[in-house]
């Protein structure tokens, strides 16, 4: 039996080395043949979000860095562990980055599973799946928001057995080994561990402030072709006829260079009102936009204090047309907020946006759109008050544009057309890591 470690931890974290070992240690004594891979000490290029690993060739990343080999072990192993610091209820910016890259392993065609859209499975069967992740002090907010990312995960990767288990800082390495046992016994017996609610969004205690400057940050690989850019553009737009100054920034452009990057931590510091837009990856945000977090959160730390007053809001769109699949990365986005001395402003969530929006900017685009603008007319009216968004707002944006039946069944032909232009059609369910 073949186990698959992607151990998310960063460079000397200490609590990250003790789980590692307890878990290895208890593997190795039952007999499991271990592929332990240290994301941070590996580079793999950010997921571009083109779906070339499904249209133009089906199975394979565009990217062939070791993301590719990582792929193809877990596709052949029966049992894949995530390892990682609980990063505001959500994973390290070192895992997502791999995890993102785990759709080569699934179809794009979907389907329904417990009632909702989802993608099919490219392969006969698929491993069980561990996720560990560890806080410096119990924090039920964020361990709730993680249990609920690694169950929605597992949904996802065709997991027949799942478990999720969570670490302190401050337990022994005996106790963090009994856990261990624990947990893989679990999974010997057949446990899933069931899905637990997300925490009550705080959204509207926010108190009214003067809002002078507004900072759109986009979090889709596309930046200004995107729909993401679209969304928050619109919104920002509305800002302006507020005489508020407005600032766009692209997270994908900036935090490889380290100008950039300072220069973004200083225009946060100065702003009122941040507002993140951000495609969905797996159910929670892409990785460089969790990393812009990290930097975020730890530039705020560096500094010792930060204005409380500063708002911080979230649009975020996905694949499939119920906007119920974003509630995970906007309770992270939250908690972040949370965590970081900003006041939460609320968030919208958009399904099946990329189909009706390509990032076009949306005053280009037909009557479709004219709810999704009175949402963000709604949402800009009182953000430039310093409100957080209304819900009559969230339930425009969130009320389907087509019947989620129909979304599906369009889909096969949409990725066929796709698929056709790269002569890649027939391959679409490939299976280029099947061993047997």
């Amino acid at each position: 039996m073949k186990a698959v470690i992607l151990d998310g931890s960063h460079e000397n974290d200490l609590t990250g080395r003790h789980v590692s070992s307890a878990l290895i240690t208890e593997l190795e004594s039952r007999g499991w043949e271990i592929e332990h891979v240290h994301l941070c000490e590996i580079k793999i290029g950010n997921c571009a979000g083109d779906f070339f690993c499904w249209i133009r060739s089906p199975g394979l990343c565009n990217v062939n860095d070791e993301n590719r080999l990582i792929a193809k072990a877990i596709a052949n192993s029966q049992l894949m562990v995530y390892l990682t610091p609980i990063t505001f209820g959500g994973y390290s910016s070192d895992l997502k980055q791999m995890v993102d890259h785990q759709i080569q392993n699934v179809l794009p065609f979907f389907a329904q599973v417990n009632g909702e859209t989802h993608h099919q499975r490219r392969y006969p069967a698929y491993p069980d799946f561990l996720a560990i992740g560890w806080l410096d002090q119990p924090d039920a907010h964020s361990e709730a928001i993680f249990r609920h990312l690694t169950y929605r995960n597992a949904v996802n990767f065709y997991a027949k057995r799942m478990v999720t288990g969570v670490v302190f800082a401050d337990q022994t390495q005996n106790q963090i080994q009994a856990s261990m046992q624990n947990w893989l016994d679990e999974l010997t017996v057949g446990k899933r561990t069931q899905s637990v609610s997300l925490p009550q969004s705080q959204n509207g205690g926010v108190e009214a402030t003067s809002i002078k400057r507004a900072l759109l940050l986009v979090g889709s690989p596309r930046t200004r072709k995107s729909t993401s850019n679209s969304l928050g553009g619109y919104l920002f737009e509305q800002l302006k006829a507020h005489n508020i100054q407005t600032e766009a920034i692209y997270i994908h452009t900036t935090t490889h260079s380290v100008e950039r990057t300072k220069a973004m931590l200083e225009a946060i510091n100065a702003t009122d009102l941040v507002l993140l837009a951000f495609p969905l990856y797996v159910d929670s945000l892409p990785a460089p936009v969790m990393n812009a977090l990290e930097l975020i959160a730890s530039h705020r730390e560096s500094q010792g204090g930060t204005r409380s007053h500063q708002l911080f809001a979230a649009i975020a769109n996905c694949g499939f047309p119920e906007p119920d699949h974003n509630a995970t990365a906007l309770a992270i986005c939250e908690n972040f907020a949370r965590l970081n001395n900003f006041q939460w402003a609320g968030s919208l969530a958009l399904g099946a946006g990329e189909g009706m929006i390509h990032g076009a900017p949306l005053n280009e685009l037909d009557g479709r759109t004219i709810p999704l603008k009175k949402s963000l007319n709604l949402a800009a009216e009182s953000l430039a008050q310093g409100m957080a968004i209304p819900s009559e707002a969230q339930a425009l944006l969130a009320k389907p544009f087509i019947p989620a039946w129909l979304y599906r069944a369009m889909g096969v032909y949409g990725w066929r057309q796709q698929a056709r232009e790269y002569r890649a059609e027939k391959l679409l369910k490939r299976q280029p890591y099947h061993v047997g």
